[in-house]
Order: C-alpha cells, then structure tokens, then sequence
C-alpha cells in the first residue's frame, strides 16, 4: 500500500487547489443543537456541502483525473455512482478540457442527473448499483475511457485527505472527527490526514444501517459486499467496500458507528432549522452520531464533523422531512 504522507497531502492540496474551494469550518452556535449535544461540547463543522458540485468528491476526482496520463485523459473518463461523485467527475471533466460518460441508477435524485448533464456529462441509467458498475466496466473496455472510481484509490485519499487537512487547521486540538462512510474513499483520507497532524484526536466512521459494508468488512477483516443498499442516504450506498480504502479505514478510523434513516431525517431537520442548512441524508450522518451512538463518549469534547453534501432538491428535501400529517 502507497503510503499517505503529510508531504503527499500537501502536494495534492496544491495541485487541486485553484479548482477547490477551501471551504470553511464554522463554530456551532445553535443553543438546541448544543443542549443536544450536551454540557461542555465543541462542536465543528466542516462545510463541504460548499464545495463546487455539492459535495467533497470534486477532491477526489481532481486528484486522480490530474494523475492521468494527458494522451489517456483526453480520451475521456468514465464513472459509476448514485450522483456526487459523477457530478464531480463531470465537473473535472469540463475543467480540464475532457469528456465524462458516467453510468448512475435509474432511482438517482433527479436533480443530480440534471446536474451531471448541465456539466456536459453523458449519462447512462441503470436499475441498480451492481448493474451500473459492470456496464462503466464495459464503457471503459469498449470505448477507451479511464475510470474514475468513486471511493478507492491513492489519488482518491489524498484528494480526500485535503479535507482532514483544512479542518486540523481550521480547528486545532480536536478530541474527535466523525466522518460518513460510503466506500470509505473519504473517512480513509480523512482519518490519514487527523491521525498525522493530530495523533491523539479519535475518528469514527458512520454508516446508515442499510448500507453497511464498512461494519461487515472490519467485523471479517477483509473487504466485503452487502446484497442491497436500503438507505435514504443514497450517496452513502457503496455496494462493497474496496483494498486501498478499507486498509486506511482500518489503520486510522478508531470506531465504526450506525444511524438509522429516522436519525437522519431527524438531524437533517435540525440542522435547517438551527444551522440553515439544506443538506442530503448523507450530510446530516455525522451530526446524526454524535447526538445519537456517540453522544456518551463524546460529550463535553471538542468535535469536527464533516458535512458533505448538499446535493437534493427541494422537493425531495421537503418529503423526506415533512411528514405527510404535517403537510
């Protein structure tokens, strides 16, 4: 395994940087959300929901699109995902003077197929996760396109592990960093990059309950898959867990902890009323373990949590968090 240095997290930092923002990490000041939290709790939040596409995963996508040779690179990419990840590589894409084919699920947010297409990506639809990734594995066969995986990879971590490195510096002494698991392409950079700047501070990884191939992999000590992917938190529904990502995970991420749906809908609302922001199932999992599994051993430390995204329409939005009594 290529080794994730401070050296090497600089050097991605750099190359992607004048197509990143660096977003900001905000103080919690919601009364609610720190009675929630309990007495003497710091709570950080990291706003990658602020990032261009939506989400953290432009970082990841740059780092390893700008790692490719320049002959391959024009010939195109490809990529499989539920909708951040392939927003970002079509972001990439433009950018740097390419185009993207990128193969997502026909339940997919609509808003994020709209968005992938206003990028100028190509987008197949497929009915499920597992047929999606044997059909970007015929794309890049067939028609000479690199593919962008969404979580696995050196360059991925490293373009992850940007964000570890902005909220180590935005908020030293950290107790703890919560960090969502899909694939666990981000909690892997993430926890590299905390657990090298800040040795003590503790990461957890957080998983939806139906989506769980993180849990069941640390429980087997080797990657592995789950059969469906039932969870709101779509862009958390990696089929399986990978090599690159998994070993990071193992090495760095203290403890793995699971949110329910309900959970998630419920801090997703809390976070909009308290802190305004619309975010995705996804973006509201770390806020979602520390008021819920975590909340004992965390209480009255200083905690980062990274938001991730924001990637869903109003309407969706206001049908998940409203229940139909309510309407």
């Amino acid at each position: 395994m290529e080794n994730i240095t401070l050296d090497a997290i600089l050097a991605a930092k750099s190359s992607i940087a004048p197509f990143i923002i660096e977003t900001p990490t905000v103080k919690n000041g919601s009364a609610e959300i720190s009675r929630l939290a309990g007495p003497g709790t710091d709570i950080f939040l990291k706003l990658e929901l602020l990032q261009h596409a939506g989400s953290f995963k432009p970082r990841g996508a740059l780092s390893v699109m700008m790692n490719i040779e320049q002959h391959r690179l024009k010939a195109g990419v490809t990529a499989v995902s539920a909708g951040n990840h392939a927003i970002a590589v079509g972001y990439a894409a433009k950018i740097l003077g390419t185009t993207a084919k990128v193969v997502m699920m026909k339940n997919a947010n609509p808003f994020r197929i709209r968005k992938c297409q206003a990028l100028g990506a190509e987008v197949i639809l497929e009915d499920n996760v597992h047929a999606a990734f044997e059909r970007v594995k015929h794309i890049e066969e067939t028609e000479g396109r690199t593919f962008v995986h969404p979580f696995e990879g050196y360059y991925t971590a490293l373009g992850t592990a940007t964000v570890g490195y902005e909220l180590c510096q935005q908020a030293p002494n950290l107790d703890a960093v919560i960090v969502p698991i899909g694939g666990g392409g981000l909690c892997g950079g993430v926890a590299a990059a905390v657990k090298l700047m800040q040795p003590k501070c503790r990461v957890y990884g957080v998983e939806p309950t139906g989506a769980d191939s993180m849990h069941r992999s640390r429980a087997s000590g080797k990657p592995e898959s789950i059969e469906k992917v039932q969870t709101i938190a779509d862009s958390l529904g990696a089929p399986h867990a990978a090599p690159f990502s998994f070993s990071l995970c193992q090495k760095y991420v203290d403890e793995l902890v699971l949110v329910d749906d309900a959970r998630l809908i419920e801090t997703m609302k809390l976070l909009f009323r308290e802190a305004k922001l619309a975010v995705e199932p996804a973006g509201a999992a770390a806020l979602a373990a520390l008021l819920g599994p975590l909340h004992k051993a965390l209480q009255g430390k200083r905690v980062g949590l990274i938001v991730c995204g924001a990637n869903i329409d109003e309407s969706t939005w206001f049908k998940l968090c409203t229940p139909a009594q309510d309407a």
